[in-house]
């Protein structure tokens, strides 16, 4: 969540008090972190009780893609899954133009995110993941992950003449693998569905009950869907193993965290034959789309503010790792 396209307080003053039942507008903050939208906290007055929102404006999404996000979100929230609910305007409108961009605006959960995530942390994340993949089988619409391996295809070309001999062998090779992988009976018999595909530790806040102390902690939900896609349920488990999992030295799985996660999932949806003996290459395919996403990210910049892009050796040395297993 960076800022490419600023705003200020005067240029949706208006707009929020007219086009919406949210009462008015007293204050915008840019919200860094993140590569992709521009996003902020928008607090509003009604009644004289403050409320707090996330106001998102798209920088790549088009607004024929965005309603599958939406939707989503909007459909786990009125199944009792904790994730942003969208806000509609006057004329019941969920996606609105603003400064020539979509736009959106969701509920802000509460809570904070845990950087350092403990095995406790690891059990909410997944036993809520199992719930979420469940409470989206009766979603309607399909999207397809548009970071998957036609993606891939289309992007590592882009930058290999960066890298390194070493690098551009393991990528290739890898990409490789993975199309083998794709195409295989063993992929196309897994289970599939409405998944987040980005579920990272800064996209998951926790609410602890007492001060600021993480042992009590409840989970406050998941966030930023806009990478979501009807994708295999594997595939998001093995995105979330990747980031929440990892060991101390960042690159291997931890087995404590790793045990912890996967009964939590497997409490409420059972693995299938298919997606255990498919989880060590669907490790390496999650490894692969963030190394890949993080190289161009790296090396073909887009301008803007409090944008810092991530290290994509990180995702470099995760898959090698997932290669040894």
């Amino acid at each position: 969540m960076a800022v490419f396209t600023p705003i200020e307080l005067g240029d949706i003053a208006n707009w929020i008090s007219q086009d919406f039942n949210l009462g008015e507008a007293i204050d915008i903050r840019g919200i860094h972190g993140g590569i992709e939208n521009s996003n902020f906290f928008l607090d509003t007055s009604k009644d004289g009780q403050k409320q707090e929102y996330v106001l998102t404006l798209f920088e790549r999404l088009s607004a024929q893609q965005l309603p599958y996000y939406l939707e989503l979100m909007r459909h786990l929230a009125n199944k009792g899954i904790p994730v942003p609910k969208p806000i509609e305007n006057k004329q019941g409108e969920i996606l609105f133009t603003l400064k020539g961009k979509p736009a959106a605006i969701v509920t802000k959960l509460p809570g904070l995110s845990r950087l350092q995530p403990e095995a406790q942390h690891c059990t909410l994340v997944g036993e809520m993941l199992a719930k979420m993949h469940l409470a989206g089988k009766d979603f309607s619409q399909n999207q397809e992950n548009l970071r998957s391996l036609a993606w891939w295809q289309k992007t590592i070309p882009l930058v290999l003449p960066y890298l390194n001999a070493l690098q551009k062998e393991l990528l290739t090779h890898e990409l490789t693998t993975q199309e083998a992988f794709f195409s295989s009976a063993n992929y196309d018999a897994l289970p599939q569905g409405s998944s987040h595909c980005d579920l990272f530790r800064d996209n998951v806040l926790f609410d602890p009950k007492e001060g600021l102390s993480s042992a009590n902690d409840q989970l406050g939900g998941f966030f930023d869907f806009y990478f979501a896609g009807t994708d295999k349920w594997l595939f998001d488990l093995a995105v979330t193993a990747n980031d929440w999992c990892l060991a101390d030295n960042q690159q291997d799985l931890d087995p404590a965290r790793l045990e912890a996660l996967m009964k939590a999932y497997q409490s409420v949806r059972l693995l299938t034959r298919e997606e255990q003996v498919s989880w060590p290459l669907m490790l390496r395919a999650a490894a692969l789309r963030f190394w890949v996403s993080r190289l161009w990210d790296f090396y073909l910049p887009r301008d803007a503010q409090m944008l810092t892009p991530h290290d994509p050796t990180h995702f470099e040395h995760i898959l090698l790792s997932r290669r040894s297993l």
